[in-house]
């Protein structure tokens, strides 16, 4: 069996411009741009790229960005105060707080209002996620991005069997959480978890999210199971540009030869997440 690819720059493509056709609608109609405020704290040059990244993504997609860079040593009630202040601020619909922050990221992330919460990351809108009958203000970006990407390749969820590799608060368990809201019967594994070989076996649809490149081997892979690999791990490699090429946390050339269908690494799950970001901002503006 040869897996079906599952394009994640493709789909991401097509969610970017559903969203710039939805803010020249806003711009038009109401006169409302959309605005998204970056704060960066540090110089971790991975958190710099991602930043930069997203801020052209807003620029393509007609959304206003306002940055803000803070040294590493910047004391905490400074980066909460500019939140507060963003926050406050209407021209800003959507905060987004890049971590890792050098300091406890609690309470920068619980001064986010909800109303502009985009990266979902605040305790209330986690806790309405993980709550029956109740939707969060709005869901973290790379695991909305999962979901997309399984509706968006026809994968039924429904009545299935789902495995979530990692418990994260950014990925794991909120992916779990959705799996869960959309009816499938879903265990998470982790580094404690006995016997996570044949616990992967049983899984209709398989998300891979613990940052261990090619942890999950093709031999615990089901026949015609959809496979989600959500980890960027850099390895070594005299041939590519720099000595380093980005792997996932799945043998993609073993599993492949297994599953239905897989996302690559890179081109699978990582364009979703800023395509959802852009989304999830446009959808904070619409409510303004």
């Amino acid at each position: 069996m040869t897996a079906k690819i599952i394009d994640g720059k493709a789909i991401a493509s097509d969610i970017r411009a559903e969203v710039a056709k939805g803010v020249e609608k806003l711009k038009r109609e109401r006169r409302v741009t959309p605005g998204l405020a970056t704060v960066l704290v540090g110089d971790n040059p991975a958190s710099h790229k991602y930043v930069s990244m997203k801020r052209k993504a807003c620029a393509e997609a007609g959304i206003e960005s306002f940055h803000h860079e803070l040294p590493k040593g910047v004391a905490p009630a400074e980066v909460l105060a500019l939140v507060r202040k963003l926050g406050a601020d209407a021209r800003v619909h959507g905060i987004l707080v890049q971590l890792p922050l050098p300091f406890d990221d609690r309470p920068v992330l619980e001064a986010v209002p909800l109303s502009k919460d985009v990266d979902g990351f605040h305790p209330l809108n986690v806790g309405a996620l993980a709550m029956k009958g109740r939707e969060p203000d709005f869901v973290p970006c790379t695991p909305a991005g999962v979901i997309e990407l399984l509706d968006r390749s026809g994968a039924r969820i429904a009545g299935t069997d789902a495995v979530v590799i990692g418990r994260s608060n950014i990925v794991g368990m909120p992916v779990a959480l959705l799996l869960v809201g959309r009816d499938a019967t879903v265990t998470v594994c982790h580094s404690k978890t006995r016997g996570i070989e044949e616990v992967c076996r049983r899984a209709d649809i398989l998300v891979a999210a613990i940052g261990r490149a090619r942890f999950v081997q093709g031999s615990w892979i089901k026949p015609g199971a959809t496979v989600i690999d959500v980890g960027t791990n850099a390895i070594d490699d005299p041939k590519a540009p720099g000595g380093k090429r980005l792997v996932g946390d799945v043998d993609f050339d073993a599993a492949a030869r297994v599953a239905g269908a897989i996302t690559p690494v890179p081109g699978g799950v990582g364009p979703m997440t800023i395509a959802m970001l852009l989304k999830n901002t446009l959808k904070s503006a619409q409510r303004s």
